[in-house]
């Protein structure tokens, strides 16, 4: 019942700690709060036409699927290690009526080619995400937007964490390289948190 739901809450405050954020991975968001972040993230990002849109550890395709249909997209790769989760991404994909701009891999993220990306989103466990770091500096184009839900990347301080409805998400913007961020971005996928 739309009535009933709960409002949601979005606020630029002081994510919450690693702890919660682990509780949260662990308890997985009901339906309208997987929306909700969803709506959060492509903002944040600023997603529109023309954005090639990653999605790694795309689970059930969501993402993707919602940056062609409500955004407009040019293009959107899922990209998930998990094959049942892509059968799950394909028939949801099926459904949708965007086929033709986006489409999802059964594939290892670090062995994909994400060079074409103008927008990465992520929901990867935080070694994960340093892990992935020194890759998404080498390969992705000064300014290329990265959103992050739940996870941050060590010590590379994101330039906005949201908290929404309880939940967090970080974007950055890959930096020049040469400039104090991207310096600070180096230093933090050399730290392996």
């Amino acid at each position: 019942n739309e009535f009933m739901r709960s409002p949601v809450r979005v606020s630029v405050d002081k994510p919450r700690s690693t702890a919660t954020t682990i509780k949260q991975w662990l308890f997985p968001a009901t339906e309208d709060q997987k929306a909700t972040l969803l709506e959060a993230m492509l903002k944040v990002a600023k997603v529109g036409k023309g954005d090639v849109l990653y999605d790694l550890g795309s689970g059930d395709g969501r993402i993707p699927i919602a940056a062609a249909q409500k955004y407009g997209i040019a293009r959107g790769v899922g990209i998930d290690i998990n094959p049942q989760r892509i059968r799950e991404a394909n028939e949801k994909l099926a459904r949708a009526g965007v086929g033709e701009r986006v489409r999802f891999m059964n594939a290892d993220l670090f062995e994909s080619d994400l060079s074409d990306a103008t927008v990465v989103t992520l929901y990867l466990l935080p070694e994960l995400n340093l892990k992935l770091l020194p890759k998404l500096l080498k390969e992705l184009k000064p300014g290329t937007r990265i959103v992050s839900h739940a996870f941050d990347m060590g010590s590379w301080k994101p330039e906005q964490a949201l908290n929404v409805d309880g939940r967090n998400v970080y974007f950055w913007t890959i930096p020049a390289p040469g400039t104090r961020s991207y310096k600070a971005a180096m230093a933090a996928a050399k730290s392996k948190k």
